[in-house]
């Protein structure tokens, strides 16, 4: 088992890797590889054409996954996504035909404009890690994640994610326009090929789910854990908030805070990990009271009152008890 130390310098090496073509988004990259470690699934709302799709495809390339690309339209069926058991008549049989989810990096893009039937051909898959199809259940390979985008500005024609799906992902990231020099910087890159192209794997998808494994392992202190736990349920009796974080998202945090600080070369989570991780894992699975929402309360803005409002544990330092 490698160290610790040794961890951080591979995820960071996949990090800079993704940075070549996801100019000045750091902190975006970051958390999806999170996710990645994670077994977890993001999603990417932003406006298009700020490289939710490259940024999928970067981080398959880099970490030597299988990635398919799935374009939700309305007319889009659920054996479209999860495959098709056709009849063969030489053999009297029914075979089953894998579909795109059958990859280990799934992009399902613009997913909010598929039907609510559709859009849920995807729970069994991101929850339980196979298809049924025709009563038989099939494996996805392993490592498998999907990385879900949808278009914020245009509702029309659209089915709003219902919240059971919402809160199976892990992460809702946003990427947002480039700082002027970031996109003089991606002209530059982009003036004669496309950097993807020659993007490098710079690690196994076995090397990834030894790193999924190891990460379970980095130390996660009771007074952490009940940080994060007063956190969600300070969500739960906010009157701003109708609908507050569920279990799943107190694990989401759980497991995204050890990833963080295996990525920083630390063995153990500190509370500025869940200050950073909190907003990205919670949020989406919020929802607030119609009356909040008319004086334009979000989510993210009640996190922040809780944040600051829920007492921090003591810092420490190596696992133990500062003074």
């Amino acid at each position: 088992m490698q160290s610790v130390q040794d961890l951080a310098t591979a995820v960071q090496r996949v990090v800079a890797n993704v940075e070549r073509v996801i100019v000045g988004k750091a902190e975006s990259v970051a958390f999806s590889l999170i996710a990645v470690i994670c077994h977890g699934h993001v999603l990417i709302e932003d406006v298009p054409g700020v490289g939710k799709t490259v940024l999928t495809k970067a981080i398959a390339r880099s970490i030597g996954c299988t990635f398919k690309r799935i374009q939700f339209t309305p007319d889009l069926l659920p054996s479209d996504v999860t495959g098709v058991s056709i009849y063969n008549q030489k053999t009297g049989n029914f075979e089953f035909r894998p579909g795109p989810i059958m990859a280990q990096i799934v992009l399902a893009d613009e997913i909010n404009r598929a039907t609510p039937k559709t859009q849920s051909a995807l729970l069994e898959a991101m929850e339980e890690g196979q298809v049924t199809m025709d009563g038989v259940s099939y494996r996805l390979p392993e490592p498998f994640m999907v990385m879900a985008t949808q278009n914020p500005i245009e509702y029309e024609g659209t089915f709003p994610l219902p919240e059971a799906q919402l809160d199976r992902f892990m992460m809702n990231i946003k990427l947002g326009y480039p700082q002027p020099g970031d996109e003089v910087n991606i002209l530059d890159s982009q003036q004669h090929h496309h950097p993807l192209e020659d993007l490098a794997q710079i690690m196994t998808a076995e090397e990834l789910v030894t790193i999924q494994q190891q990460v379970k392992s980095i130390h996660v202190d009771q007074s952490i854990r009940e940080y994060i736990v007063s956190l969600a349920n300070a969500t739960r009796n906010h009157p701003n908030i109708y609908l507050g974080v569920s279990p799943r998202g107190s694990l989401a945090l759980f497991r995204a805070s050890q990833a963080l600080a295996a990525m920083r070369g630390r063995g153990y989570v500190i509370p500025d990990d869940i200050k950073l991780l909190t907003k990205p894992t919670l949020a989406h699975r919020i929802i607030v009271t119609p009356a909040a929402r008319v004086r334009s309360i979000t989510s993210t803005m009640v996190l922040d009152e809780i944040l600051q409002s829920v007492p921090v544990p003591n810092a420490w330092v190596g696992g133990g008890r500062g003074r």
